[in-house]
């Protein structure tokens, strides 16, 4: 079997309405319903999503209702066998913990999001509630990361104090500087092993960014995925598959890692 047959995980999609007031045009082009965002992963092979919305960060962040758009998502997740769902919390409505602690409990729910950046909050102000709750509920965490807001070693004061969660950062290469591998450093640092990063990002075209992190650090706590609708998610996949890397470490990347991650998801690897 050839990589490109192997059906993926992809642990980070979106979809929903971007909302964006700098760019009319971009909000147009990344906006997406979920349909759109199921022709999207045929192409790119993936057997299952996990999606947040996209109307949970609209800009500005005060106008954002991650309530709502929380409750969209666990309707779409329910409808689809193929979607899961991440649950948003945001630290300033707290409903959305309410809908979390609801929600988590569900076969369809993987974990929480959050997002510093388009939630306009610097994560060592909030870090710690949002990091003590998911430890309380043993979930894992999406976070974007790279940013002022969300430097991915910021992290690890709260996730070396809580075994019990597990947190992914995503967007490996994206920085507040000129090194790409933040989040390689705070995989590499974490002191429980609780700590994974994700594929999504543009910057994973970079010659040798994927190679060298999995170098690094190992294939072990890397994890496929495209942000999707906000990049195109065959080229992510292509990214990937294409890599100088072995078909073993390429195998980690795209599903079994999520797998072992992720004990919801129905299928074993013998089927995939």
């Amino acid at each position: 079997m050839l990589i490109k047959d192997v059906k993926a995980i992809d642990v980070h999609a979106h979809f929903g309405e971007y909302i964006d007031p700098r760019s009319k045009i971009i909000n147009k082009l990344c906006s997406s319903d979920i349909e759109y965002v199921l022709d999207c992963q045929k192409k790119a092979n993936v057997s299952f999503t996990v999606v947040s919305p996209m109307e949970a960060f609209e800009l500005p962040a005060k106008n954002c209702d991650p309530v709502r758009a929380n409750d969209e998502a666990s309707v779409i997740a329910d409808n689809y066998n193929e979607v899961f769902q991440w649950i948003v919390v945001h630290p300033d409505f707290e409903e959305t913990f309410r809908q979390a602690e609801k929600r988590l409990a569900s076969s369809k729910c993987l974990g929480m999001k959050i997002h510093p950046e388009m939630h306009e909050y610097h994560i060592k102000e909030h870090g710690k509630k949002l990091i003590e709750f998911a430890a309380k509920h043993k979930a894992v965490v999406l976070t974007h990361s790279g940013q002022e807001n969300s430097k991915p070693e910021d992290f690890l004061e709260f996730t070396d104090a809580c075994p019990e969660m597990k947190l992914i950062v995503a967007h490996l290469g994206c920085r507040y500087d000129d090194d790409p591998f933040h989040q390689v450093y705070a995989v590499e640092q974490s002191k429980n092993g609780n700590v994974y990063l994700d594929t999504s990002s543009a910057n994973n075209v970079t010659p040798r960014l994927i190679e060298t992190a999995v170098n690094m650090i190992g294939a072990d706590r890397m994890l496929y995925g495209s942000d999707l609708a906000c990049y195109f998610s065959p080229m992510q996949r292509a990214r990937i598959d294409s890599a100088f890397i072995s078909d073993e470490d390429k195998k980690k990347i795209l599903y079994t890692n999520a797998m072992k991650l992720f004990s919801k998801i129905p299928y074993v690897e013998e089927k995939i």
